[in-house]
């Protein structure tokens, strides 16, 4: 997918410093917020007046990426990725980031210079400055920590726990294409194992394959809602399922809600790889996970508004009292209590 490398530098030779100069060299500045970037103990960031938002993402060899399936670069873009969801989710947009890794020995230079390469390729697309971080030696493995810096003023910011009842629930984009491409890595590895000979039968899964290796943030349905002039009245970001998703909005709000079933966006691709691995397409869109989307409630007053952006958003249900709890409603019209069984990165295995 990206070009081979025979030369190999080893990390030793550049030493820490070595390397974060090598790796940091002629990062452009986007944002004439950023004051100071990489090159002392903190980076400065002006807030002229507005709210400054941080998240903080770490990523780990072997619980949330497989390197036998995952190019660097895409990696890299993919870590980046994931913490500029987070402040969309907050119905802002990412300005900074500092990212701070730690790799064994097993890694060369030209390795970690294939990660940052992905990283310096979101940072660009998203119009982000890329402002500090730190490096590591690890035993074992790989260890990725993102921190991502937004600003928005204190109206714009949007909750989790600010739902209203009869608020309808919306949902970006289309789910359970992410977990559909990685159903097909794991699937391709397995076979792999058995015969390293063959080659990896991935035809006409682009789009699941993309979804789940290299993700977009939906920082351009923040910036569609306020071109509408609609502002959320919660919202958080698909990383761990929809099902999980909705339930921290029910219980941050306080409230129930009604979800359903034949509302949910699919994309035709996640459904004919959900009848491929006889597995129910709905339980794939509630509890896959790293889609990246943006789940949200509006105002019902809202719907005629959102109802024109029906290519982008799709409305999926509506919030109601908790005493009624978080339903279900499936397509033959039962109602069944909502249950999360999405990605929990500290279940025990």
């Amino acid at each position: 997918m990206f070009e081979n490398r025979e030369k190999r530098t080893e990390l030793s030779d550049l030493g820490e410093f070595g390397l974060i100069e090598h790796l940091t060299k002629d990062i452009p500045h986007l944002n004439k917020s950023t004051i100071k970037g990489v090159g002392d103990d903190a980076a400065v960031i002006d807030s002229d007046g507005k709210k400054i938002l941080i998240s903080t993402d770490l990523l780990i060899e072997g619980v949330h990426f497989d390197l036998s399936y995952t190019p660097l670069k895409h990696l890299g873009y993919k870590a980046a990725i994931v913490n500029f969801s987070d402040i969309a989710a907050m119905n802002a947009t990412p300005s900074q980031i500092t990212v701070s890794i730690a790799v064994s020995n097993r890694f060369s230079l030209e390795a970690v210079e294939e990660i940052y390469s992905g990283i310096r390729l979101a940072c660009k697309k998203y119009k982000v400055d890329l402002i500090g971080g730190d490096t590591s030696t690890s035993i074992t493995g790989m260890f990725i920590s993102i921190t991502v810096i937004g600003f928005t003023h204190d109206d714009e910011i949007v909750y989790r726990s600010t739902a209203n009842d009869k608020d309808l629930i919306c949902v970006s984009g289309d789910l359970g294409a992410a977990y559909a491409g990685l159903l097909v890595l794991e699937r391709e590895k397995e076979v792999f194992k058995v015969n390293p000979d063959m080659q990896p039968d991935l035809s006409d899964n682009d789009y699941v394959l993309k979804r789940f290796l290299k993700p977009e943030a939906r920082t351009d349905i923040v910036e569609l809602l306020k071109e509408k002039n609609i502002l959320p009245t919660s919202m958080i970001d698909i990383s761990d399922g929809l099902a999980s998703e909705l339930l921290h909005l029910c219980k941050e709000s306080k409230l129930g809600c009604n979800l359903y079933e034949d509302k949910i966006p699919l994309d035709p691709t996640t459904v004919r790889l959900a009848e491929e691995f006889e597995m129910d397409q709905t339980i794939m869109a509630l509890s896959g996970g790293e889609d990246y989307e943006l789940l949200f409630t509006v105002h019902q007053l809202d719907f005629e508004k959102v109802r024109e952006l029906q290519q982008e958003i799709s409305v999926i249900g509506f919030m109601s009292d908790q005493e009624a709890g978080a339903n279900l409603i499936t397509r033959s019209q039962a109602s069944v209590p909502l249950t999360a069984q999405g990605w929990d990165g500290m279940r025990r295995k």
